[in-house]
């Protein structure tokens, strides 16, 4: 389902997310893709002493409604490129969190 989104790979478990951080912003919002390759984040958290990636775990867990235990950190822990792994095994839920995805930003065109 995700061929189109280069910023989503999906497995049997879950899928993988890309995603590009701006840190400080007036609030937190998923505002597009940056690069073709990432989806843009803006984050109201600073990027100083991890409170960004704890924002950004805040941020997804509640968006995609899984538990923050559910989110793992791949790469990018110090970059504002990141690749996390979002855990749902059931298929259902796993398409219904990428449609959201999808549905966002489509709307921000």
């Amino acid at each position: 389902m995700a061929d189109d989104t280069p910023y989503i790979k999906e497995t049997p478990t879950g899928f993988y997310l890309s995603v590009r951080v701006l840190p400080g912003a007036k609030h937190s919002c998923i505002v597009g893709v940056w690069n073709n390759q990432f989806l843009k984040v803006s984050l109201k958290a600073p990027a100083v002493d991890g409170k960004a990636n704890e924002a950004l775990v805040d941020y997804l867990s509640d968006m995609l409604k899984v538990k923050k235990k559910s989110i793992f950190w791949m790469t990018g822990q110090t970059s504002r490129c990141k690749l996390l792994f979002i855990e749902i095994s059931e298929a259902a839920e796993k398409e219904k969190r990428i449609r959201w995805l999808k549905h966002i930003l489509s709307t921000e065109k």
